[in-house]
């Protein structure tokens, strides 16, 4: 008898972050990343995989929402505010999406984005944040079987 293990992806997140502070939330972005995969997400961090000039403005945010509309959830890391996440996340609640929000407990509170959100993590640490994304996950899976 011969076992074939099908590695399939079950969902795609959108992972909104600021492009400011991509490199110093790393081991952050990263967690997501590994916890989503163990739960057999394909993640999509729009800053990791575009380049746009100054005057890209039409073509960056036509883009976004390609990306966000190809995708299952949006998480907004939060960490740092910027108007880029808010616009993301304004534009996958419109199109029912479930968006998570993401912070470390000391940075500051967004209330717009918390407040159109399905989901909060506040987070002390990479490892709290892991355990508590992978908690979040499970029952999206779950609620969407």
């Amino acid at each position: 008898m011969i076992l074939i293990e099908y590695n399939f992806v079950l969902m795609k997140a959108y992972i909104s972050i600021s492009y400011n502070r991509r490199k110093s939330l790393n081991a952050e972005v990263n967690g997501i990343k590994e916890t989503l995969l163990d739960q057999k997400i394909e993640s999509f961090v729009f800053v990791d995989e575009f380049r746009f000039n100054s005057s890209q403005e039409n073509e960056m945010m036509q883009q976004a929402m390609r990306s966000i509309d190809e995708s299952d959830l949006l998480i907004a890391e939060v960490s740092d505010k910027a108007i880029g996440i808010g616009i993301e996340v304004g534009y996958a609640k419109a199109k029912g999406k479930t968006v998570i929000y993401v912070r470390n407990e000391n940075a500051e509170h967004s209330t717009t984005v918390s407040g159109i959100s399905d989901f909060h993590i506040i987070y002390k640490d990479v490892t709290g944040l892991k355990e508590l994304f992978n908690h979040v996950i499970s029952k999206i899976i779950k609620d969407k079987k």
